[in-house]
């Protein structure tokens, strides 16, 4: 059977309405699901997590549960909007009221869409863990293949062992077989006379040996002197294992939110627990390691995530390990580094964002790889990384105007009494700190 242009015409017109309805149904559920989670994020996600109670109870599924509970009809869409007037209509939620002594916000400008929106996008969130169950397989695997590969280290020990009884047996043949040869009546030579006899044939070579070994040990003593005092790769334990890659990295915090004291003082500080609370009351973790190690945060600030949140007033300390140790007569301030020196913590301290492990003295040739960073070579924390930094490190282009009166005082000085060596220090096209008095002993030494 033919089919007429016309009928044509109204049949893939028809099939292009349908066609154009489904995408327009489906990018319309996308946006709506892409509100939600902007609106969840925006107005919720402050107090309120998915799976998780916070200040504010968990939401999944929270409409099963006040329907289950037998709320009235549209009563947890009014608690949204206004809790009060939602707990004085209906006895469930006047229960839910009770559930925390934090009084929830007031949104009366979502919409019953808007609410159903955040809902859905609630509901759709997996549960935490799926993820880090599959890396604690991957790094049980991992953690496998470490000690297989340990395990070689007894393969060598044996081997030397074997090495060594074949060594003896072959001498023991050999010595046997030259006491069968010697003289008859001759008595055989014990092993003490056969090394005599030995070095006696070899002196000069025995000799030689004796004096490069000396010298070799020597040597070795005065090298071993040289590391007294350096602390490359000091590792100390600490209460909480604090993953600086995830707040730093993943996250963006700031070193100076955590550290604030870091432009203003000798030290950077320790945040209190205070601090941490500002997200962790929050925050509590995906999996039981992190639950287990933010609970330690808990224990210290006295808080108890139960209930949407109570402070108890039972603190105990955190002991915090220092990892950058100085010597007593040494004197460093931070706050001059960084607030007037513009120097990076990176420099010193490596790229935290990237820094898996507990905090440690980071080795030079690490520190060397981070980009950005000024290209030393002492060990870390030594007094010639120091002044090797002082030496590399530009301060200025020109005229500190910028920098504080003591380093402007410092450049009217050279200007006023001595131009040729101010002069003779921009040769290069910087100021550097040790042109500065860097290297000056009483700087750095009491």
């Amino acid at each position: 059977m033919k089919m007429s242009r016309n009928k044509m015409f109204i049949t893939g017109k028809r099939w292009l309405s349908a066609t154009m309805l489904v995408l327009f149904l489906s990018s319309a559920f996308t946006i709506f699901a892409q509100d939600g989670e902007a609106l969840f994020k925006s107005q919720c996600a402050t107090c309120h997590q998915p799976h998780r109670d916070g200040t504010g109870p968990k939401l999944f599924e929270v409409r099963q549960k006040w329907e289950n509970g037998g709320a009235k009809e549209g009563s947890l869409n009014q608690w949204v909007r206004n809790w009060q007037v939602a707990a004085a209509n209906d006895p469930y939620a006047a229960e839910v009221a009770n559930w925390a002594p934090t009084a929830m916000s007031l949104f009366p400008s979502l919409t019953d869409d808007d609410i159903n929106a955040i809902f859905d996008y609630v509901d759709a969130q997996p549960l935490p863990g799926a993820a880090s169950a599959g890396g604690g397989a991957d790094m049980a695997a991992g953690a496998t293949e470490v000690r297989q590969e340990d395990n070689l280290g007894w393969v060598w020990i044996v081997m030397a062992i074997v090495f060594v009884v074949i060594i003896l047996s072959v001498g023991g043949v050999r010595r046997q077989l030259a006491n069968l040869n010697a003289p008859e009546g001759q008595e055989p030579m014990t092993y003490g006379e056969e090394i005599n006899s030995w070095i006696w044939r070899n002196r000069k070579v025995v000799g030689v040996a004796v004096l490069v070994g000396v010298i070799a040990v020597i040597v070795t003593l005065f090298q071993g002197l040289y590391t007294i005092g350096v602390v490359t790769s000091y590792q100390p334990s600490q209460p909480i294992e604090f993953p600086h890659d995830v707040h730093a990295g993943v996250n963006g915090i700031d070193c100076k939110y955590c550290h604030n004291s870091v432009e203003k003082s000798k030290s950077a500080g320790i945040p209190t627990t205070n601090v941490c609370m500002n997200c962790h009351k929050q925050v509590q973790g995906d999996d039981d390691k992190e639950i287990a190690q933010i609970s330690k945060i808990y224990k210290s600030a006295g808080f108890s995530p139960e209930g949407g949140g109570q402070y108890s007033g039972e603190t105990e300390n955190l002991v915090w390990n220092k990892v950058h140790w100085l010597p007593d007569h040494v004197y460093f301030n931070h706050s001059q580094h960084v607030k007037v020196g513009g120097i990076d913590c990176k420099q010193c301290h490596g790229d935290m964002t990237k820094q898996k492990e507990l905090p440690r003295v980071v080795p030079v040739e690490e520190l060397n790889e981070v980009e950005g960073n000024i290209q030393l070579t002492k060990p870390t924390l030594t007094m010639g990384w120091c002044i090797e930094c002082h030496h590399e490190t530009g301060v200025s282009s020109g005229p500190m105007t910028n920098k504080g009166g003591y380093y402007d005082e410092i450049h009217r000085r050279l200007l006023e009494n001595d131009k040729s060596l101010y002069e003779k220090y921009l040769e290069d096209g910087k100021v550097t700190v040790s042109e500065l008095g860097g290297w000056e002993c009483a700087k750095c030494h009491y």
